[in-house]
């Protein structure tokens, strides 16, 4: 037991622990610097190692993300499921073609349904189920993100929300004019007290959500009754 809340996570074991992460391979470092050079939001390298894990322990056959960006999710995912597919969603067409041709450079292109279009407006229009979720595009919109792909999520499943501790400023005073923080930290509680998910936020990247889900809901089952 940690002998205070902040016992851990101090800068000097942040540091040792970025040292501690494996070395990436070519392609993976090219997208993140790639990313990097861009503005382009892309997960942690400690966050695409846990997503490559978990898919690698669930044995994850399909796989939903919501918020593509150049693939470096996508490409941790496919990579943890060696026969797991992948549904990810983008709005922006330059941004997909250029998941695209990551992923096909890793081999795993034809695992990949690349989904072009708002995710609000996608994730109606798909159908379950799924073994694992992952959700990293529009703060704002991440509760409504959450609403409409738990139906699609398996009982089991897991869900994986990133950037819950928003650049380390969640615990800091209200905000009116950070919007992005503002919709976090409200669902951060909603994720927390979900009754359909047993849900933890991890100290993990940019603050990793992860939960799995322990119950269908009714109209799941095909009430009301």
């Amino acid at each position: 037991m940690k002998d205070r809340a902040d016992a851990i996570l101090q800068p000097a074991q942040a540091a040792y622990l970025e040292r501690l992460l494996p070395p990436r391979d070519t392609l993976s470092r090219e997208m993140e610097e790639a990313s990097a050079e861009g503005g382009i939001p892309s997960s942690d390298p400690e966050v695409a190692r846990l997503l490559e894990i978990l898919a690698r322990a669930l044995g994850a056959q399909r796989m939903l993300e919501i918020g593509t960006a150049i693939g470096y999710g996508t490409l941790a995912l496919l990579r943890g499921s060696a026969r797991g597919k992948v549904v990810t969603i983008d709005p922006d067409p330059e941004r997909l073609r250029r998941a695209r041709g990551y992923l096909e450079r890793g081999g795993v292109a034809d695992r990949a349904e690349l989904v072009e279009g708002k995710a609000l407006e996608v994730l109606p229009r798909l159908a379950g189920p799924f073994d694992l979720i992952y959700i990293d595009a529009l703060k704002t919109e991440y509760r409504r993100y959450l609403d409409l792909s738990l139906p699609l999520l398996r009982v089991g499943g897991l869900v994986v929300v990133d950037n819950l501790l928003w650049k380390g400023q969640i615990a800091d005073p209200p905000d009116e004019e950070d919007a992005n923080r503002r919709a976090i930290s409200a669902f951060n509680g909603y994720f927390m007290i979900h009754p359909q998910l047993a849900a933890l936020i991890l100290p993990l990247g940019d603050g990793v959500g992860l939960a799995t889900k322990t119950r269908p809901l009714i109209t799941e089952m095909g009430g009301p009754f």
